[in-house]
């Protein structure tokens, strides 16, 4: 069974790719495509233990720079018409977003609403810079936790 999980974690982390690897997975993941980038951040670190922080960060950066190309398809699509644009459903969470402002982009770390959620953001003009910094944060602390938690889980 250890043979079986320590193949698969080295073929989860790519380890002869390492951090770009963990970058290009982590930057892919957060755009629109269903993709995670935890099993790869994890079986990095769970095989290079020493690389956790540096995969942290290059994680939090790919991932972040993601959002932002979501943010700006937003911004972009922003000129197109939704369909749905008039539903009770829909205005709620506009009102809601343009209460809470960039600051709602700390929520970009959740699953299936996160990343749609920085495409929002730009739909609205949110604030560029802003929007970035909050995304950031929430990717980082979203990274601190899956991998301390998967690696308290699967300790060595």
């Amino acid at each position: 069974m250890d043979i079986w999980l320590e193949q698969l974690l080295t073929l989860l982390a790519l380890p002869r790719y390492g951090l770009s690897t963990v970058f290009v997975v982590s930057f892919i993941s957060a755009t629109l495509l269903p993709l995670g980038s935890e099993p790869v951040v994890f079986g990095l670190v769970k095989l290079n233990p020493e690389l956790l922080w540096p995969t942290v960060l290059v994680a939090t950066l790919g991932n972040t720079l993601g959002g932002a190309v979501d943010w700006w398809m937003g911004y972009g699509a922003h000129k197109v018409v939704d369909k749905y644009r008039h539903s009770p459903t829909h205005l709620r969470v506009l009102g809601w977003l343009e209460r809470l402002g960039p600051k709602a982009c700390l929520l970009s770390w959740l699953p299936v609403v996160g990343d749609p959620l920085c495409a929002v953001a730009g739909w609205l003009k949110l604030p560029f810079w802003p929007c970035l910094a909050y995304m950031a944060v929430g990717k980082f602390l979203r990274y601190v936790v899956m991998t301390g938690a998967l690696l308290w889980v699967f300790p060595a």
